[in-house]
């Protein structure tokens, strides 16, 4: 059995890694992430009308009609993202500069080196497009290839106040949403990369036997392991995750944005929701 297919879609996170981006290293204790539901009525930000549902785990910005200036707005984020990546082409860079890779044991399209200085600051509404909380890279062997930063900022902020950083017009945020951990699992385990792995018979694991690789996935994933579990589990409500002796988690985190500067300058690229292929040297 591949390991890979085996975890299946429950680490595809390419943005629950945005969880790197709210460091638990950089105190965040006053900020409750988890207090409202943004998919029912008592969502305090104010963006019922605004957003769009993009499946049951993750959450949108709507595009809104393009103002005067969105575009100038818009390249002028890729340019500087770009200028702000230059440094980090090589991944130890990053690393030597303290970034720290969020779980990177787990097969991803695409992995958060995370900043947790610069990542704090932006969940207190301090986005700083020449210090991007995250930087992007894709696997290459080995090593990783940069393709891209994420920025984010607090989970209150409302639709207007997102614009203000980068135009709806071209960019779509999103907020990670109806998560379900297994028991004894928090959102602070995951951004330490505690999912059990190492240990055996824990909530979320492959029972051994079910499969001829189950301790080898366990191993690698833990928790996460068989799938119902986690930002693309197949638990998608507070009922089910209730029943299955989970952690219902409405809201996790604030909004985020990726960006993809590096391979030109394409607007619906640098702000696809696709990530690219890395540039070639």
């Amino acid at each position: 059995m591949n390991i890979e297919k085996g975890v299946g879609l429950a680490f595809i996170v390419a943005i629950v890694l945005a969880f790197g981006a709210l460091a638990s290293a950089h105190d965040m204790s006053g900020m409750d992430m988890s207090a409202s539901d943004p998919m029912h009525g008592d969502n305090p930000n104010g963006m019922s009308g605004a957003m769009s549902e993009m499946d049951a785990h993750m959450r949108m910005t709507t595009i809104m009609p393009a103002q005067p200036g969105d575009i100038d707005r818009a390249e002028y984020v890729v340019e500087s993202c770009r200028r702000a990546l230059i440094p980090f082409r090589n991944y130890h860079v990053a690393l030597a500069e303290g970034f720290r890779i969020f779980l990177p044991q787990i097969p991803q399209p695409v992995y958060h080196f995370t900043d947790y200085r610069a990542s704090g600051e932006e969940y207190r509404g301090n986005l700083d497009l020449a210090h991007p909380g995250s930087v992007l890279y894709v696997k290459d062997g080995e090593g990783y290839d940069l393709v891209g930063a994420m920025y984010s900022a607090p989970p209150d902020y409302t639709a207007d106040q997102l614009n203000d950083f980068i135009p709806l017009s071209v960019a779509r945020w999103h907020q990670h949403v109806n998560i379900c951990l297994p028991e004894g699992i928090t959102l602070s385990d995951l951004l330490r990369g505690e999912v059990g792995a190492g240990r055996s018979g824990m909530a979320g694991m492959i029972p051994v036997g079910a499969v001829p690789d189950a301790e080898e996935i366990n191993m690698r994933a833990g928790v996460l392991a068989d799938g119902r579990f986690g930002f693309e589990g197949k638990i998608k409500d507070r009922a089910a995750c209730e029943a299955a002796g989970g952690n219902f988690i409405p809201l996790a985190f604030g909004w985020m944005v990726h960006v993809y500067p590096l391979s030109g300058d394409d607007l619906k690229v640098a702000f696809g929701l696709s990530v690219p292929k890395p540039p070639s040297n």
